[in-house]
């Protein structure tokens, strides 16, 4: 039992994941901070290529 417990701290598969898993959560979270930051100047935007494109005539 003793044996097993002293492989088990020294096992560091399982804190590999954790680091994995952190670090998504991380990239995750800094991108949807990035879109909700930019969403509101996008959406203006859009509207002002709409109306800019809806207001021209192409062709005779």
């Amino acid at each position: 039992m003793i044996k097993f417990i002293k492989n088990f701290r020294k096992d560091e598969d399982g804190a590999v994941t954790v680091d994995w898993v952190v670090l998504t959560a991380a990239v995750v979270g800094l991108g949807v901070a990035g879109v909700a930051t930019v969403s509101d100047g996008i959406s203006s935007l859009a509207d002002a290529i709409e109306e800019g494109v809806s207001s021209s005539k192409v062709g005779p």
